[in-house]
């Protein structure tokens, strides 16, 4: 190959990683089913009998449907909201923005970021939509590769440290919670987590290391790539347009689909409580709500797509991208109850035995950054933010309470690091290939680059800012 058609080092190294992970690691169900006999084997070294572990993952199976639900709509509000036909015609006038193709890029990486501080379900789609317009115009010359990645960027960089983080949602809802983590952690609001400045000013350093990576990677030129290198891109397919109000009068029913009639009266009614919500509450408090949250994102997805047709067409489409929550969350309830309540001859449980490890081996000035670690390598084998804080948080939250660091800014540790491994792990990238027509070997590349200014950074951010804050007794409701 011509060397200057060659990627640069770090390229081929993160491909050749690529390539590995998705041809030896298996699907991240499986992942979970290892996660449960790990635990539970370990429960039974430490005394727990076999009947007693059985018990306890049966109890905790379904103990989690309610916050397993709620992580599904947050896929499907986002979703219905980013399809929905006036914010397709919103990304049409935003992609006619960029004038070069690495300007493209990284104002994609820009929006992806933004957005997901709103909700990572959005964005994920919402940028790969962007994608896609920018792709059409051809006189941009733009690596469609290096563009998917930025895309990408908004789940794999700051989506946790904003409103639809699993970990601070759950923290902020006590009904939410798994039995017995209420009582190590208490309830610890917005003002506790995401809304501290000290997160706030982490996830801005990150958008901007970010963005400065994004344009020093993007390929240019000769060896950009463009969506016509690829087979599978389908950026000039269209979501094929509803058939006008007239030619579906023929019935009752066909009419009442795509008349706006009932969306108006549902509209009233949706929007209307959420005004009573927030003129009740605090914004902070009602937003904080999952169910709350999760009404707002459905109910503008209705009222955006203006018919029943449209909006059910959108839901049906963002559904099987909730499956990986849906079947894996329940492993996760089993796993959390395993950890707190098996207990051996000695009356302790695993997550006893874990924290103790974690005070041992950590002090309150270590303690950010060797957490952030563990948090880091656990989230490439379970990639799922709220189903890991389920597992993690029984034991990292009494380790912080022995140890008296910040329970909120705790919570922030396991945010910022749990996303680091997103940026290669192609589990969460599924919704987001489909969009684009690409392969996760395609985008790893450019996002094992980010990956490696993303590590240090984000453990030296946890650690120094993490001094900055006192330690709070847990807040019983």
């Amino acid at each position: 190959m011509n060397a200057a058609l060659r990627p640069a080092w770090s390229v081929q190294v993160a491909l050749r990683c690529a390539a590995f992970a998705e041809r030896w690691f298996p699907d991240a169900y499986v992942f979970a089913a290892i996660g449960v006999v790990v635990i539970a084997a370990f429960a039974m070294g430490f005394g727990a009998s076999p009947a007693q572990v059985a018990q306890r993952f049966g109890e905790g199976y379904w103990s989690l449907i309610p916050f397993t639900m709620q992580m599904a709509f947050v896929v499907i509000g986002g979703f219905v909201v980013a399809t929905a036909p006036p914010v397709a015609r919103l990304i049409d006038r935003l992609a006619r923005l960029p004038r070069t193709g690495r300007g493209a890029v990284c104002f994609v990486a820009l929006l992806s970021m933004g957005s997901s501080l709103l909700s990572w379900g959005f964005s994920l789609v919402f940028a790969g939509l962007l994608v896609r317009a920018l792709a059409r115009r051809r006189e941009l010359d733009m690596d469609y590769r290096a563009a998917g990645a930025a895309a990408y960027l908004g789940l794999g960089a700051v989506w946790a440290l904003g409103l639809s983080s699993s970990a601070a949602q759950l923290q902020a809802n006590p009904a939410s919670m798994p039995p017995g983590l209420l009582q190590v952690t208490g309830v610890l609001p917005f003002t506790q987590t995401i809304l501290l400045w000290q997160s706030v000013l982490m996830a801005a350093i990150l958008i901007a290391a970010s963005l400065l990576v994004c344009w020093l990677t993007a390929p240019t030129g000769a060896v950009a790539r463009t969506a016509e290198n690829f087979v599978g891109a389908t950026v000039d397919v269209e979501t094929p347009p509803l058939p006008p109000a007239h030619e579906s009068t023929r019935r009752p029913g066909e009419w009442l689909e795509h008349s706006p009639l009932l969306v108006i009266l549902l509209s009233l009614l949706g929007f209307g409580w959420l005004a009573l919500e927030f003129i009740d509450k605090p914004l902070v408090t009602a937003i904080a709500n999952l169910n709350t949250y999760n009404f707002l994102f459905l109910s503008l997805g209705l009222l955006l797509h203006w018919r029943l047709r449209s909006f059910l067409d959108a839901v049906t489409r963002a559904v099987p991208a909730t499956a990986g929550v849906l079947i894996q969350f329940p492993l996760y309830g089993g796993m959390a109850l395993i950890l707190t309540h098996a207990t051996g001859a000695d009356g302790a449980a695993l997550s006893h035995r874990l924290a103790q490890l974690f005070v041992r081996i950590a002090n309150h000035d270590t303690f950010a950054a060797v957490m952030g670690v563990y948090s880091a390598v656990l989230g490439f084998f379970v990639p799922s933010g709220g189903g890991k804080w389920i597992i993690e948080a029984p034991y990292v939250m009494q380790a912080a309470n022995e140890l008296h660091f910040h329970l909120g800014w705790t919570v922030q540790i396991y945010n910022a690091a749990e996303a680091l491994p997103n940026l290669i792990n192609p589990f969460w990238m599924l919704p987001l290939l489909g969009i684009l027509g690409l392969r996760a070997r395609d985008l790893v590349g450019f996002t094992f680059v980010q990956l490696l200014v993303h590590v240090p950074l984000v453990l030296g951010l946890l650690w120094l800012l993490g001094e900055t804050l006192a330690y709070v007794p847990p807040l019983l409701p």
